[in-house]
């Protein structure tokens, strides 16, 4: 019970600290709010109405397809629930329910009566891009993936480097030699141009992206983890550990990892945005994910190749620049947690 007491204790004083960090709650308040928003991406914005009451049963397309002849149409096909027919169907036997923004983010919006990319109306709160899709829903459906990718890709590639650093660390002399000059030519291999190479033989999707950018991200944290480990390795609870028998393994992930994770915790939320800066140049330069994806990288290209629209630049400078300026706030905020010369 004491030593549960003495943890909670921490604890609250860690949120204490953070919590000072008004800069750093707040960021973190916005981002959750912004992440959560795009996790519910389809029921804020699309082309499927969320709910329809028709003949006495309900559906829901945003759930499950339903073909035509359901609602009175002649093809078995996927019902275009903006077809006069269908749409004329639905209301005379029963009730739709359409999103908030009726629009997803590759649909086209064949009704603009200005030519694309259009400017910010009652349809389209940011305008269209050059081939007549929402701007908004974009931006929505372009943060829950930038932001999923760089979860995915910091947790690997910190789980990779915090490993490799251990062993470095832990086990020193040849082992840390030899992992040391493999890690000196595998960061000095020409990453661009290796992609480059793949993007010309195919079109990478998202977890092959994944896999490229794992293979070049995974050495972030290993410096500081080796450091740790060699600091931490001669301490006495260490010697104690060993001459007690207990396993190497157990040894570096028990008892001396603990110590590493507070450096490297701090370090996170500058890789997360290391990693969406990365993902959003590597489409912006035609390298990363196709056209098919929404994608930050490729609005910021909308927004260079149409320079008579600034809505399209205007908007995504913003939602890139908040996005990265939060997470820097938020890693500020987690250094002081375990700063231990700010915390006395």
């Amino acid at each position: 019970m004491e030593k549960l007491s003495v943890r909670g204790k921490l604890s609250q004083k860690k949120i204490f600290v953070f919590r000072r960090n008004k800069r750093a709650l707040w960021s973190l308040i916005v981002f959750g709010f912004l992440f959560l928003l795009s996790l519910a991406a389809e029921i804020i914005a699309n082309d499927k109405p969320l709910a329809i009451y028709y003949e006495g049963e309900w559906f829901f397309p945003i759930i499950k397809s339903y073909d035509e002849q359901t609602f009175g149409g002649d093809f078995p096909t996927e019902a275009d629930y903006k077809d006069p027919l269908i749409l004329h169907n639905i209301q005379k036997n029963g009730k739709l329910w359409w999103p908030l923004i009726p629009y997803s983010f590759n649909t086209v919006d064949y009704n603009l009566d200005k030519p694309t990319p259009s400017p910010p109306d009652r349809s389209h709160w940011l305008g269209t891009d050059d081939e007549g899709r929402d701007v908004l829903t974009r931006i929505l459906y372009g943060i829950r993936l930038s932001v999923v990718f760089a979860f995915i890709l910091t947790a690997a590639s910190s789980a990779v480097g915090i490993v490799v650093g251990a062993v470095q660390g832990y086990f020193g002399g040849k082992i840390d030699i030899i992992i040391q000059r493999i890690m000196e030519i595998w960061e000095s291999l020409p990453q661009l141009f290796i992609l480059i190479i793949i993007a010309s033989v195919f079109e990478p999707d998202f977890w092959m992206l994944l896999l490229i950018m794992l293979f070049f991200g995974w050495p972030a944290l290993v410096g500081v983890v080796r450091a740790e480990f060699l600091r931490v390795r001669n301490f006495e609870f260490v010697k104690a550990a060993k001459a007690l028998g207990v396993s190497n393994v157990r040894v570096m992930f028990k008892h001396i990892l603990p110590n590493a994770l507070v450096a490297s915790i701090t370090f996170i939320p500058f890789i997360l945005s290391e990693s969406i800066v990365a993902l959003t140049a590597l489409d912006f330069l035609g390298l990363g994910l196709s056209h098919e994806y929404p994608s930050l990288g490729d609005l910021v290209r909308q927004g260079k190749d149409n320079l008579q629209a600034p809505w399209i630049g205007v908007s995504i400078f913003v939602v890139l620049s908040s996005l990265l300026t939060m997470l820097i706030f938020i890693g500020e905020g987690v250094r002081d947690v375990f700063d231990t010369r700010r915390n006395r």
